[in-house]
């Protein structure tokens, strides 16, 4: 891994450990996959924290950027994916 995750200094220091966790889940689907609840409860907690369309966009983009890993795209195929599935990028 030679890229850093984007976060925002003005979150909090528990803020900055979930936005985090978010993305490392999005990177652990991409490599090995990962159960849809566990992206997706993470993605709750991450829009909490990240309520702005426009900044969670800015985001991705940037995540997607640096590592290659869309969270748009993870995140959107854990919502088509069935209860209790393991999704893979």
């Amino acid at each position: 891994m030679n890229y850093s995750y984007p976060i925002d200094e003005t979150w909090t220091k528990e803020e900055i450990i979930d936005v985090v966790n978010f993305f490392s889940l999005v990177e652990r689907t991409y490599e090995e996959g990962i159960l849809r609840e566990d992206l997706l409860l993470a993605y709750e907690r991450f829009k909490q924290i990240v309520p702005s369309k426009s900044e969670e966009k800015q985001l991705d983009a940037k995540f997607e950027k640096d590592s290659g890993y869309s969270s748009y795209r993870a995140v959107k195929k854990a919502r088509a994916a069935a209860s209790g599935e393991k999704i893979t990028m």
